[in-house]
C-alpha cells in the first residue's frame, strides 16, 4: 500500500471537517428543517471520504440510501406534522 499524498491527506481533512460540521449542525439546529439539511451535508461529507478510499460502491449506497430514501421519508413527516 502506497503511502497517502499530502493532496489526499488535505482532500480528507476537508471532508472529516465538513462531516464534524454537518454533525454539530444537526445536533445544534433551530429548526428540524435546518438541522435536515446539516445531516444531509454531513452524509455527503461521509460519501466523500468513501470514495476517497476508492469505495465507490459504498459511497453511491450510502448517497442511494440515507440521502435519497431516509432523508425524503423524514422530510415528508416533517412536512405533514401539523404546527401549533
Amino acid at each position: 500500500m502506497e503511502p497517502a499524498t499530502i493532496a489526499e491527506q488535505a482532500v480528507f481533512f476537508v471532508f472529516a471537517a465538513m462531516a464534524i460540521l454537518g454533525a454539530l449542525g444537526t445536533v445544534y439546529a433551530q429548526r428540524v428543517a435546518h438541522s435536515m439539511m446539516s445531516l444531509i451535508f454531513a452524509f455527503m461529507a461521509v460519501a466523500g471520504v468513501f470514495l476517497l478510499l476508492e469505495a465507490e460502491f459504498i459511497a453511491t449506497i450510502q448517497i442511494l440510501v440515507y440521502l435519497a430514501s431516509v432523508m425524503l421519508v423524514v422530510l415528508f413527516a416533517i412536512m405533514l406534522t401539523r404546527r401549533q
